[in-house]
């Protein structure tokens, strides 16, 4: 497996791992402690900032023909 290909994968698995730490935190878990808010926060920074490393690897993959 290619490192571009591992970091495609990466990026997909922790994007829908991070969805589900964030819907798990705010909607599953009947809890409103500031522990489950701070999971569903980052839970929530993890889903919008995986896809955003996810581009710019891929640019910068392209960019060195990796």
């Amino acid at each position: 497996m290619s490192l571009r290909s591992f970091h495609i994968v990466f990026v997909s698995v922790c994007t829908v791992l991070f969805a589900f730490m964030a819907l798990w935190a705010f909607v599953i878990s009947g809890e409103t402690s500031l522990a489950g808010r701070v999971i569903g926060s980052v839970g929530i920074g993890g889903l919008l900032l995986m896809p955003l490393y996810g581009v710019y690897f891929m640019r910068k993959a392209k960019a060195i023909h990796l």
